[in-house]
């Protein structure tokens, strides 16, 4: 199974067919999925955010504006969203000049921002920041700031499938199908 937009939208509605009330969910920042669930609050994945920072970072980052977003990031779990915004916007505010620097190439006379890594981290965050403390702002609903439980559960059937490398797509389904259902 692949995690399109189309089986998430599947997968809605068969979890509600069988009578369920989603009340909440916690996504990994695939794009377009947060547009299915607008009428419930959405959470994105603390692990999975630090990650995507991490791929544009990297774990040792070479430039200060790096270092410090990578900083900042590292607190996600630990702090408020006041705090969290706070520090972001200080630092957006802070090296705005400098992810502004454009690289102009001398053969093609193209140009391009010369930090695009940072530049697209401090993307990612800016339009994450909304759904990075839902999980505070619905304390009633007991929403977690992670995926892990449930990535835990994958790993389960995905050792399970594996077992059988040479099986085709349609009956791995059919033993996915069966241990959720049993």
């Amino acid at each position: 199974m692949f995690e399109t937009i189309y089986e998430y939208q599947k997968g809605r509605i068969k979890v509600q067919q069988l009578g369920f009330t989603i009340q909440a969910i916690v996504l990994d920042g695939r794009p377009g999925v947060r547009n299915l669930f607008s009428d419930i609050p959405v959470q994105m994945c603390h692990f999975h955010q630090k990650q995507i920072i991490r791929r544009y970072l990297t774990c040792n980052p070479k430039l200060e504006a790096g270092i410090e977003l990578k900083a900042i990031v590292e607190t996600l779990a630990n702090t408020t969203e006041e705090t969290f915004t706070s520090q972001f916007t200080v630092w957006c505010d802070k090296w705005d000049s400098f992810l502004k620097e454009r690289t102009t190439d001398p053969l093609t006379k193209r140009w391009s921002y010369t930090h695009k890594r940072i530049r697209s981290a401090r993307r990612s965050l800016k339009i994450n920041l909304p759904f990075l403390f839902t999980h505070l702002a619905y304390p009633e609903l007991n929403i977690p700031n992670t995926t892990n439980s449930l990535d835990g559960s994958f790993s389960f059937l995905k050792e399970k499938t594996n077992i059988h490398r040479g099986m085709n797509k349609e009956n791995k389904n059919k033993i996915i199908e069966y241990l959720l259902n049993n």
